[in-house]
C-alpha cells in the first residue's frame, strides 16, 4: 500500500516552517531597533548653534543616550484618560500637605517674603505635580528631548511613525503637524537643558523626568529653569530635586505671571493657568489652597 505523501514529507515540512517563523521573529525584532546615526544631524545643529563639539560628541557617544521610542510615542496617540485631581483633595493628602508646609516652613516663608506668593498655592502645586516629590518621572531628559528634536528630519520621523500602534495613532496628517510643532519646541528645550546642565556641572544623562521632559519636584521645563529657577537653599546651584529650590522657583514663576499678595480668586486662576493650561488643574490647585486655609508655614 502506498504511503500518504503528506505524512511521508511532514518531517521535511516542519523544519522549514519553524525556520520561517524564526526568521520572521528575527526580522520583527530587528525592525524595532532604531536605525543608526539618527542623532547625527541633531549633533551638527547643536555644534552650529555654539555648543562645544567635544561635549556634544561625549554626550551622544554615551551608551545611555538613545532614540526614545516608548516615551515619545505618548505624544502621538489618542488617550482618553483624564487625571483624577479630586483624589488629591482628600483628607489624607491635605493632612500631608500641612505636614509639608511645616517641614519646609523656612523655604515657604522665604519665598513668600521674596516673591509675595501664598505658600499654600506653592504647596498645592507641588502636591498636584509630583505628590511632594514621589513621582518625578523615569524618562531620560536628554533622550526625550533629543528624540523629539529629530522629528524635523524625514528618517527619524518616519521611523517613529512606524513604531506607533496603528489602532491608537493619529492620522498621518495630524502626526506630521504635531511632529513639526514638537520638533522645534523640543530643540529649544534641548538647548536650554544642555545650557543648564553645563552651568551647574550636571551630567546630562543623569537627569530623569516626565515623558514630556519636565524636571524635578516643580516639574519645570528646562527653559523655565533658566528663566525662573532659583537657588532657594543658598548652595550656589539650582537643583529642582531639592525642595527649597523647587519652592523658590515656583514662587518666581508665579510672580512673573502676575501673582501679587491679596490677589483675588479669578486673577489667581489666570496665574496658575500659566503653570498648566488646564482649567481642571487650576481648580484642583485652588481647591487644595482653600482646604489649607489657616495653615501657615
Amino acid at each position: 500500500m502506498m504511503k500518504n505523501p503528506i505524512h511521508r514529507n511532514r518531517w521535511l515540512i516542519l523544519p522549514i516552517f519553524f525556520t520561517l517563523v524564526l526568521a520572521t521573529a528575527v526580522v520583527r525584532a530587528c525592525a524595532q531597533e532604531p536605525p543608526p546615526h539618527l542623532f547625527d544631524k541633531l549633533k551638527e545643529r547643536l555644534v552650529a548653534d555654539g555648543f562645544d563639539p567635544e561635549r556634544i560628541k561625549q554626550i551622544y557617544g554615551n551608551q545611555e543616550v538613545f532614540f526614545e521610542v516608548k516615551g515619545v510615542t505618548a505624544y502621538f496617540q489618542h488617550n482618553e484618560a483624564t487625571l483624577d485631581y479630586n483624589k488629591l483633595t482628600q483628607d489624607t493628602w491635605i493632612k500631608e500637605a500641612r505636614a509639608y508646609m511645616h517641614e519646609h516652613a523656612e523655604a515657604l516663608d522665604g519665598a513668600k517674603k521674596k516673591f509675595g506668593v501664598d505658600p499654600r498655592v506653592i504647596t498645592a502645586i507641588i502636591l498636584v505635580e509630583t505628590k511632594f516629590g514621589r513621582y518625578l518621572g523615569k524618562r531620560s531628559i536628554i533622550n526625550t528631548l533629543s528624540t523629539m528634536a529629530t522629528l524635523s528630519e524625514p528618517q527619524p520621523r518616519e521611523y517613529l511613525w512606524e513604531q506607533l500602534p496603528t489602532e491608537r495613532r493619529f492620522t498621518r496628517t495630524e502626526y506630521d503637524k504635531k511632529a513639526d510643532q514638537k520638533a522645534e519646541w523640543a530643540y529649544k528645550e534641548l538647548k536650554a537643558f544642555l545650557t543648564y546642565t553645563e552651568m551647574h556641572k550636571i551630567e546630562p544623562t543623569s537627569v530623569i523626568g516626565s515623558y514630556a521632559g519636565a524636571v524635578g519636584i516643580a516639574q519645570f521645563m528646562p527653559s523655565n529653569i533658566l528663566a525662573y529657577g532659583q537657588d532657594g537653599n543658598g548652595d550656589g546651584r539650582i537643583n529642582l530635586f531639592e525642595d527649597a529650590d523647587a519652592i523658590y522657583s515656583i514662587a518666581s514663576y508665579l510672580e512673573h505671571y502676575g501673582w501679587k499678595p491679596g490677589i483675588d480668586r479669578q486673577a489667581a486662576a489666570k496665574v496658575v493657568y500659566n503653570y498648566n493650561h488646564s482649567s481642571y488643574y487650576v481648580d484642583a490647585v485652588l481647591k487644595i489652597r482653600d482646604l489649607l486655609k489657616g495653615t501657615t508655614p
